[in-house]
């Protein structure tokens, strides 16, 4: 049972949860025409009245350009302040998931982005793991992603998550907790909601950007924090037959943090997971505030003023 916030951010307001209601004929329910984020908030451990955001920014930049694939304007400081907005209203005292979207809130028939209204609201719930930090057992889906030329794919375009929704049920009616999704030429390309990494010989190895991906803001932050450890991260097209021998194999994502994959099929992966290990504990510090070289990652927010 999921445990919303109070208040949503709803044309413009913050309103009660249960009073921001859209109509059944909403042009984004039945055209998938809409594109969201995902972040993450908690109290600051050392001061309850600081929230503190991950990476702000970069969920803003790609909301808004979400938006653009949309054919609508949704600017990075209105999103800042609807989220500040949002989270002074709600006074958030334990770890929290927000979601903002963009949708086309008008009520035609016809599906098309010119000449419709959109709007913008954010909702949000309380969220620990969203997948077990101990590791999860992944098959390979059936189901194929999508290509770029036929979704807008770095954006989180709400109608491509079909995919994932039937990926994600493939794999947990047949035994498995996640789902890793194979692009159109064969290669990994993701999990149903997060970016994938291996480790081989001391070498991270993630899909790159040309492998169907969408463009994980926990995936470049664990690129760029793995570099600057020294680690060689290579991004290139992964086979299949490469997650069965890897020395490790884990996901990343806002709401999958890092979380190691301990099986693929059949096949049971190693237990010590030093890269993932030291990757996580690091990004953990940086999002509880308490990396001073990763300050700038961090967006504080004070809801006690």
């Amino acid at each position: 049972m999921h445990q919303f916030l109070p208040y949503a951010w709803f044309h413009g307001e913050c309103v009660r949860f249960e009073d921001a209601t859209l109509s059944v004929a909403t042009h984004a329910l039945h055209y998938g025409t809409g594109a969201f984020g995902g972040m993450r908030a908690l109290p600051n451990p050392s001061d309850p009245g600081e929230i503190l955001l991950f990476r702000a920014d970069r969920h803003a930049r790609r909301l808004s350009q979400s938006a653009r694939l949309l054919l609508t304007d949704l600017s990075e400081e209105t999103i800042h302040h609807a989220i500040r907005a949002f989270l002074v209203a709600n006074q958030p005292a334990c770890p929290v998931y927000l979601r903002p979207f963009v949708y086309t809130s008008d009520l035609g028939i016809a599906p098309r982005l010119h000449n419709i209204e959109t709007n913008f609201l954010i909702y949000g719930l309380e969220l620990g793991d969203y997948l077990s930090p101990e590791g999860v057992s992944c098959r390979i889906s059936s189901w194929t992603r999508q290509e770029d030329r036929s979704l807008p794919l770095r954006g989180k375009i709400s109608g491509a998550y079909i995919t994932s929704s039937l990926a994600k049920t493939e794999a947990v009616k047949s035994g498995f907790d996640e789902a890793i999704l194979m692009n159109s030429r064969g290669k990994v390309s993701e999990a149903s909601g997060m970016n994938l990494f291996i480790v081989r010989d001391g070498q991270l190895i993630t899909p790159g950007v040309d492998q169907d991906i969408l463009e994980g803001i926990t995936r470049a932050s664990v690129i760029e924090l793995a570099r600057a450890m020294g680690l060689e991260v290579i991004e290139r097209a992964v086979d299949k037959s490469e997650l069965f021998v890897a020395d490790e194999v884990f996901l990343s994502g806002t709401a999958a943090k890092v979380t190691p994959v301990r099986r693929v099929e059949t096949t049971d992966l190693p237990l010590e997971r030093p890269v993932m290990e030291s990757l996580r504990e690091r990004l953990t510090l940086i999002t509880e505030g308490r990396d001073p070289a990763y300050d700038h990652w961090v967006t504080r927010i004070r809801i006690d003023s």
